[in-house]
């Protein structure tokens, strides 16, 4: 069994500068409306189609929660508005309707967050003024980049199955060296335009033990680790967490990976995905690596979207 990993170190702002500009700089990220998607050519697409053996499909979506909880203030909106059970006519046509709401950014429902979402020194990705983020919506870098969908080689790195546990508790960091075991214990490699999958097991602990203030308190990587996804030019990274620890381990930033991730290196990211389907068939299948569709919705405006990532083996 794998001992959990030692406690990371804090990063003083100095520090998380020198980080920020280390993986900017590594990633070549530049202020192009994609940004790394760009990095996921016809190529890797047609390699990664290569993954498709058996035609399985599998979801890495949470089911939309519309109940209120500690993680959950605001709950998605499931309301019918046709016709239902006491109004259904015995002859004629009428159609059953719903109206689905959804605080896209919220610590329950799975969601893509576009590279408009992060704003940090009063800019976004590739310097980008934060000003083009209106009222009526975000005018550049928003989630229509991605309304061709992504499609590419997905790989999933289970840290709790590398550690011998089902879940890493809340306030855990995901490292660098965690990232690269997990590589070695499941006989795979992350490669340039890869879309990267991390489970530090937030899903299977909210299952069991129920939910909590996860905006406090959660699972998630260490800023270091990122300097792993640069050196490999991973196109997308999600989490079934949200990727970040709560707390923060880094000086007045409290959502240093997003910063990174998204404002400096151009990715990306999926948040509060669930992966026990996923691993259930990875095991099955004695591999981590398997072709990936994301279809976000089309919101030419949006910060995010709502998404249902397949995993195809």
């Amino acid at each position: 069994m794998t001992t959990p990993a030692a406690e990371s170190p804090r990063l003083s702002a100095r520090d998380f500068a020198a980080l920020y500009a280390r993986v900017r700089r590594e990633t070549g990220a530049g202020g192009v409306s994609r940004g790394a998607l760009d990095d996921i050519t016809p190529r890797h697409v047609v390699a990664a189609a290569a993954e498709v053996r058996s035609g399985r499909t599998v979801t890495m979506a949470a089911q939309v929660e519309t109940e209120q909880g500690p993680d959950n203030p605001e709950p998605s909106g499931h309301v019918m508005t046709g016709a239902v059970r006491g109004g259904i006519e015995s002859s004629g046509l009428q159609f059953a309707r719903d109206r689905f709401t959804m605080n896209v950014h919220g610590d329950a429902d799975s969601h893509l967050d576009a590279l408009c979402h992060v704003i940090y020194d009063g800019t976004l990705h590739g310097g980008v003024d934060a000003s083009s983020v209106t009222q009526a919506g975000a005018t550049a870098l928003s989630v229509d980049a991605a309304r061709d969908g992504i499609v590419g080689r997905g790989v999933l790195l289970d840290i709790p199955r590398l550690r011998g546990v089902p879940w890493l508790e809340p306030g855990d960091h995901v490292t660098l060296d965690d990232l690269t075991a997990a590589e070695n214990a499941q006989r795979v490699r992350v490669s340039d335009g890869d879309l990267l999958f991390v489970r530090v097991g937030h899903r299977r602990r909210r299952n069991e033990f129920g939910a909590w203030h996860a905006a406090d308190m959660r699972a998630g990587l260490h800023p270091s680790a990122m300097e792993f996804l640069a050196d490999r030019r991973v196109a997308v990274l999600g989490g079934d967490g949200n990727n970040d620890t709560a707390p923060s381990s880094t000086e007045g930033v409290d959502f240093p990976v997003h910063v990174l991730a998204v404002h400096a290196m151009g990715l990306h990211l999926l948040d509060y995905l669930q992966f026990e389907d996923l691993v259930a068939v990875c095991e099955a299948v004695g591999r981590w690596s398997f072709l990936c569709v994301i279809a976000p919705l089309r919101l030419p405006d949006a910060t995010g979207s709502p998404v249902n990532p397949i995993a195809v083996f």
